[in-house]
């Protein structure tokens, strides 16, 4: 039971890889798992089928754009039980599915979801694992925010970036609070809600080509890098990039 005795906040966990990690961290024994998304259904239904397969888990509506939600959902979350041993900040947004890859609206809609809502999750999650004498933040950045692809807003691009170098500071600022932060970077996955040309075939077709390991990589791999950070067998880790890509990155 690799989550044993760990109450985990996991944001953007009504559908993909934020699903895939709340499922995870229930079947390794988590004290508690809270689901936070904008979409109450899924998310209602995600608790569901987790409490049906003998796990713990919560809902918890959050816009992670609005700082005033943060706090109440962290200081519900500590309430409720007993502390915060563990953020996930999954919630993003795609930026392929803009036309305009200069448009000002949604770089202020990927930069305030992307970027923004992390710094939100660490400013009170840090605060509350503080409180409980450490923790493990997980931040959600993407091999977009190593490099930059030539279809995709350059905001998503910028966003991602901001996710990894915010972890990095974290790492520096928290290690001596026994407060870890990490990011993890996925490449090619399932479509999300929000893409536009990464789940175009042929887009998806030509992207293949420069994965070593020709496939498409699947959420619940993203969920395993992500337990183990959230875990105590990365008890040494911190201010790392786990990149999940297939080895894009590497060629």
């Amino acid at each position: 039971m690799r989550m044993k005795n760990k109450v985990a906040l996991v944001t953007g966990a009504a559908s993909g890889m934020g699903a895939a990690t709340a499922r995870l961290f229930a079947r390794e024994g988590a004290k508690a798992v809270v689901i936070a998304d904008v979409l109450d259904k899924e998310g209602a239904a995600v608790v569901a089928a987790i409490q049906k397969a003998g796990g713990t888990a919560t809902y918890l509506h959050l816009d992670v754009t609005d700082e005033a939600q943060w706090k109440v959902v962290v200081d519900k979350v500590v309430a409720t039980h007993g502390g915060l041993n563990v953020l996930v900040n999954n919630a993003g947004i795609s930026g392929s599915a803009e036309t305009d890859l200069y448009d000002t609206a949604a770089w202020n809609r990927l930069m305030g979801i992307n970027a923004t809502g992390v710094f939100f999750g660490m400013k009170y999650g840090i605060a509350a694992m503080r409180k409980g004498g450490g923790g493990s933040v997980i931040n959600l950045s993407s091999i977009s925010g190593i490099v930059g692809q030539g279809y995709i807003h350059v905001g998503y691009n910028a966003s991602k970036g901001a996710v990894r170098l915010i972890t990095k500071s974290g790492a520096a600022q928290h290690g001596k609070e026994g407060i870890r932060v990490n990011s993890v970077h996925p490449g090619l996955m399932p479509p999300m809600r929000t893409s536009g040309r990464t789940a175009d075939p042929v887009t998806r077709a030509k992207t293949l080509k420069g994965v070593p390991m020709g496939r498409a990589g699947e959420v619940d791999e993203v969920a395993y890098a992500i337990l183990f950070l959230a875990s105590d067998e990365s008890s040494y880790v911190t201010g790392a990039e786990l990149v999940v890509d297939g080895g894009w990155t590497a060629v």
